[in-house]
């Protein structure tokens, strides 16, 4: 017989698990949803004092009294700090732990991260001693819900009843790190991702493809994946099928990602297209990929600076700007009389956009000084998470920019990436941009995380009306100039590769 341990979110109690769990129990399981201290009816038991170690006591307990030799331990959201702390404890009890659209923290990780807003944030870290009700975090309202985790596949009802029945949370299991010996990272481990909220395996994938050593254990054999397509309440939204994954995930099912270096990872297989090589100079991060000559009539070259995405942890190599797709861009651009900028900038972590974004305009700053280039003819192309970092172009568009490009890109933070500035929202920042040209290239196959940003954009774009054009690519997928060598990609490269140099031409 196996026990599933249900440990809830931030807010929550017990509670939130009933149909998971009695689904559950109808297969023969034994189930314990958990209220932990200061948590649903729990509330009234907090004091300032509680912290992550009270929520790790809580499960210790119960560990303790189930008599069941397979006990799985289910976390979401918050609930992974206390499931990693009890399981860290008792490793020899625990069969398996479950991440339920949650990440897998780290010693001396806080929960902190998973608020949303960085001033409630900073509020939190002054809280140690506070008096009165400034030990509690309250719940959003009903209608910032969303801010803390999609909402998606929740009926008016369900989100509702999320909202009434949630309680403040002791700031102090937010704020305390949790401690790890690391025994726990010697347990299977099963991750279950929400499409809704940002998550996917192909998201994953790519991650452990680029190298980077953070997320090399996801690739242990150890570790399995499913998707769900919902939000980042799927206790509430699709009780069945979290039931179903539990216990397949019990059984030690779903799927593997391989690990790096297995195979040739996607970001560097050939360009798409056989483009010949060009003179390259290298200053710095910056890469200047340069036309032949220069113009006979004694005018400068136009310039299209590449905006790689991320994150991209410093240790992986080789860095972006010798992948293939950005040296065929740079390329294919200067072959058109127009230099070719590619960069490395500080995208390594969700939380660098801001110093992104000063990479970024340091690049330009050092191209428009450039004497071989006109500095009144500039285009910006943005790709993947880097799309982020076209919302302070779209907001004040200069004179000298005559085009903002992006490729598969994310146009808004997806939910779970909390720690990313608000001033990164494209979708909102379009409303600014006038009639600065837009030239977007959609993937058809996407990730689904990342195409319902982009419709978001379109529509927004559509009620402003915004200069975009937009580029299909049938049957592409995210990263196509390197994983999808079909007529329809050339072409879709070599439409937006003219349609943005065109611009600079002016």
């Amino acid at each position: 017989m196996t026990a599933f341990i249900l440990v809830a979110g931030a807010h929550t109690g017990g509670w939130i698990w009933q149909k998971v769990a009695a689904r559950l129990r109808e297969s023969g399981a034994e189930v314990y949803p958990v209220t932990l201290t200061g948590m649903g009816e729990q509330a009234s038991a907090a004091g300032p004092d509680t912290d992550l170690e009270t929520h790790v006591r809580d499960l210790l307990r119960l560990i303790d009294q189930v008599d069941v030799a397979e006990v799985v331990m289910v976390g979401h959201c918050y609930g992974m700090y206390p499931v990693l702390g009890a399981a860290d404890l008792r490793p020899e009890r625990i069969a398996r732990i479950v991440s339920l659209d949650a990440g897998m923290p780290q010693d001396g990780d806080q929960a902190l991260s998973l608020v949303p807003e960085p001033a409630l944030r900073e509020r939190l870290l002054g809280t140690a001693g506070a008096d009165g009700d400034e030990w509690r975090v309250s719940p959003p309202p009903l209608d910032e819900w969303h801010r803390w985790g999609s909402v998606e596949g929740l009926s008016p009802v369900e989100l509702s009843r999320l909202a009434d029945r949630a309680v403040a949370q002791p700031a102090r299991t937010l704020t305390q790190p949790l401690r790890l010996s690391g025994a726990v990272f010697e347990l299977p481990v099963t991750g279950v991702l929400c499409t809704g909220n940002g998550s996917s395996i192909a998201m994953v994938e790519g991650l452990v493809g680029l190298g980077d050593p953070r997320f090399q254990m996801l690739s242990d054999p150890r570790v399995s994946f499913f998707e769900l397509d919902t939000g980042h309440w799927p206790m509430l939204s699709r009780a069945d099928d979290v039931a179903e994954v539990l216990l397949r995930a019990a059984a030690g099912e779903g799927r593997r990602v391989a690990a790096a270096g297995s195979e040739q990872p996607s970001h560097l297989r050939p360009f798409l297209m056989d483009v010949p090589e060009r003179p390259r100079e290298r200053v710095g991060r910056v890469d200047l990929h340069l036309p032949d000559a220069l113009p006979a009539d004694g005018s400068k070259w136009p310039a299209v600076v590449f905006v790689h995405g991320g994150p991209v942890h410093p240790a992986v190599r080789p860095t972006p700007r010798d992948w293939p797709a950005f040296v065929g861009y740079g390329r294919l651009v200067a072959g058109m009389g127009v230099v070719g900028v590619t960069l490395d900038h500080r995208l390594h972590d969700l939380g660098d956009f801001g110093q992104a974004a000063e990479d970024v305009n340091e690049a330009i700053d050092l191209v428009r000084a450039d004497p071989r280039v006109d500095e009144t003819r500039v285009a910006i192309w943005f790709f993947s998470a880097g799309g982020l970092l076209s919302a302070d172009w779209l907001t004040t568009p200069p004179p000298w920019l005559r085009c903002v490009a992006a490729t598969y890109p994310v146009l808004a933070p997806p939910p779970n990436w909390g720690r990313v500035d608000p001033r990164f929202r494209p979708v909102d920042a379009v409303r600014a941009a006038g009639r600065l040209p837009i030239v977007l290239t959609r993937a058809e196959l996407d990730r689904a995380e990342i195409a319902v940003t982009v419709e978001e954009f379109l529509a927004v774009a559509k009620e402003c009306d915004a200069d975009v054009e937009v580029i299909d690519v049938p049957l592409g997928r995210h990263g196509f100039e390197t994983t999808d060598h079909t007529e329809q990609a050339v072409r879709a490269v070599e439409q937006a590769v003219r349609a943005v140099v065109e611009h600079v031409r002016g």
